[in-house]
């Protein structure tokens, strides 16, 4: 049983390789398009190879100190953590460049299903990739350390390094595509009046670049780390359960490899629903709303054929009925969150903010705003919801499981997610490469859902963000509280009435705002220089508005990958000295109310940030297809504005806020034996 992990895991490698292949038969197209495809695949190349080099120096450090204070087994489990996490993130991105081109290729020459299946397909190798990584790198280490409550703890240092490679992956991939993202609308849309992914634009590449570095490499460790994260908890918490809570759900054994089972199971299911999706994609219409129903399709076909096997899978493993009633509740708020998250940036609150765009981009900014503001509360409560019940009927085992099963189907969430910077890129590829109108029109309709999906998938990944958190909290007290009945000291308390705890929640509250503050003033000054460049080519570079001139694409990218490298570093410091510090000289009272604090304002500010700023741009692309003057009118110029205010919110800071909890979260689990 203890094999099935792993070798499901390289079932879905394999599974990635075969779309690969696929992917790799559509035909590229003419030189013209292939050497823009090539700059943009070079630039993402060139900037993940000097990101990770950064992120190796720090994890040096890092595995120095786990060394000295956790010995040499927790700093393998880091080490493979890293490594699996930034193989994914790798993977995912050089597919995602390979597959842009052919997707445009595809709308040019055979319509919109091939179009279609290109992006998705390259989507799900990222998907499939994050699924497979996870039950490898976990399933090995569940044999080596996982499977005896004495040695569990040690696979936590497995999430510590995913996190940690998470962190700058998504912090430093979300600076440099919304820097050159805002440069780029600025001076092209507002100043040029020049469309979107005008070749003349000279930041167009780099923003091409971002799509691919952010969203796709950047998602994929953040939701790799979210997936990890929860299992890991729930084992934690079930190798420390006492007797009496082990009678009611089962064995001790059995519990600490269920969360292992079901992600596997969910990686089956995430498989069947790649496929659906293909069937449905080949036989429906090409119009946004036929795409958008074979996607959620496909989805709703995963979580429900999950949801029925994990029945079965939970009883013939001797757990009772009670946890798969925790892990019923995860799914399915799962489901609800990002449904919501769905209507809010791309239902009526979005025609809201473009009617607004009407008087003038400040009313732009409010309304989306208060949007932003408003789409917390069916959220939170049905995290709530999840709590409660998960709880209810299997205690503190319940949460963990519930976010396990929440993420389960992670490898159709992802593809769907990964899918939209794809289907982005090939816009983008079409536009600077001439190829008409027709095949434009394909890839927008294709854009037009992946910027639905992409908006889901952010909502998604801060609400399994928020649960895998709590999980890997409550396992952080449990383990705090194994270690002091080993010792013969008192079990902590977090009590609000406790000064120490007071302070922790204060603190752990304010983190937030300072790396919310932190990565959007670094995309503010990086899109400073970034302006001023372009505007700089536009007037220097002979011909370069009428289009015989060339712009200096290498120049922007260089732009953008210096800034992101540059500010992503004090951000991911604090992240993971803050618990460090704060557990091992104040206690781990402080450290636990920090924790608290730092769950609620990371999840309320992320879900604030990233649905306002999906609002804002989906308002904009609202009115670029005709709506209230169109393209070139005083309201798509509000708009706009209201995009260039959004896109470092819900592509930088609020994504970051998932992975600043769950970092703060693992860090704090990791160290826990040594208060």
């Amino acid at each position: 049983m203890d094999l099935i992990p792993i070798i499901l895991g390289f079932l879905g490698l394999l599974t990635a390789y075969i779309l690969y292949a696929v992917v790799k038969k559509y035909p590229a197209g003419d030189k013209n398009l292939t050497d823009i495809s090539d700059e943009i695949h070079l630039g993402a190349m060139a900037f993940m190879k000097k990101e990770y080099s950064i992120l190796f120096m720090f994890s040096i450090i890092l595995i120095f100190g786990i060394y000295i204070g956790l010995g040499l087994d927790s700093t393998i489990a880091f080490i493979v953590g890293a490594l699996s996490s930034s193989i994914t993130g790798f993977i995912g991105m050089y597919t995602a460049t390979k597959a842009n081109v052919r997707t445009a290729t595809a709308a040019q020459n055979s319509g919109v299903s091939d179009s279609l299946s290109v992006a998705f397909f390259g989507g799900s190798i990222m998907g499939l990739t994050v699924a497979a990584m996870g039950l490898l790198g976990l399933g090995l280490l569940y044999i080596l350390y996982g499977s005896d409550p004495e040695t569990a703890s040690t696979i936590h240092g497995f999430g510590m390094g995913a996190s940690t490679v998470a962190l700058f992956s998504r912090v430093g991939g979300g600076i440099f595509t919304k820097s050159a993202d805002v440069g780029a609308d600025l001076v092209g849309k507002v100043e040029k009046n020049i469309p979107e992914d005008d070749p003349r634009n000279p930041g167009v590449i780099a923003d091409n670049v971002g799509d691919n570095v952010g969203d796709v490499a950047g998602m994929g460790s953040d939701i790799f780390e979210s997936y990890c994260g929860a299992i890991i908890a729930t084992i934690a918490i079930a190798s420390t359960m006492v007797q009496a809570d082990l009678v009611q759900l089962g064995t001790r054994e059995t519990l600490m490899f269920l969360p292992l089972s079901l992600a596997s199971l969910g990686l089956i299911c995430s498989i069947i629903g790649i496929l659906i999706i293909k069937s449905l994609a080949t036989r429906q219409g090409s119009d946004e709303t036929n795409i958008a129903n074979s996607l959620r399709g496909g989805t709703f076909a995963a979580a429900i054929s999950f949801i029925i096997l994990a029945y079965f899978l939970i009883i013939s493993l001797g757990v009772t009925a009670n946890a798969f009633y925790a892990v019923l509740s995860g799914t399915v708020g799962g489901i609800i969150i990002g449904l919501v998250t769905e209507y809010y940036t791309g239902g009526a609150p979005v025609r809201k903010i473009a009617e607004q765009g009407q008087t003038g981009s400040a009313t732009v900014i409010t309304t989306g705003l208060s949007i932003g503001l408003q789409s917390v509360v069916i959220p939170i409560l049905t995290l709530v919801i999840i709590i409660f019940l998960s709880n209810h009927f299997a205690g503190l085992y319940g949460v963990g499981i519930a976010a396990v099963g929440m993420l389960a189907t992670v490898g159709i969430t992802m593809a769907i997610d990964a899918y939209g910077p794809i289907a982005d890129n090939a816009g983008g590829i079409a536009e600077m490469g001439a190829l008409g109108e027709n095949t434009r029109k394909i890839t927008d309709s294709l854009d037009e859902v992946g910027n639905t999906t992409a908006a889901i998938g952010k909502g998604f990944a801060i609400g399994a963000a928020a649960l895998a958190a709590l999980a890997i909290i409550t396992a952080f007290v449990q383990e705090v509280n194994h270690s002091h009945t080993l010792s013969g000291k008192e079990p902590i308390e977090l009590l609000l009435t406790d000064t120490n705890v007071l302070i922790g929640l204060f603190i752990g509250g304010m983190i937030p705002f300072l790396v919310g503050s932190l990565t959007i003033t670094a995309v503010g000054d990086a899109a400073y220089t970034m302006i001023n460049e372009i505007r700089r080519q536009f007037r220097e570079i002979p011909g370069l508005l009428e289009g015989t001139g060339k712009p200096d694409n290498q120049k922007c990218v260089e732009i953008a990958t210096e800034a992101a490298l540059k500010k992503m570093v004090l951000p991911g410091a604090i992240a993971v000295f803050s618990p460090v510090i704060v557990g091992l000289v104040f206690g781990p009272e402080m450290l636990g109310g920090l924790l608290g604090g730092g769950l609620v304002s990371c999840i309320l500010l992320a879900l604030t940030m990233s649905n306002a700023g999906g609002a804002w741009d989906n308002a904009k692309k609202y009115v670029e297809k005709g709506n209230h003057g169109g393209k070139g009118s005083d309201t798509h110029k509000a708009t706009v504005v209201g995009d260039t205010v959004g896109d470092p919110l819900k592509d930088t800071s609020g994504p970051s806020m998932n992975i600043l909890i769950n970092v703060m979260a693992i860090v704090s689990l990791v160290i826990a034996p040594l208060l």
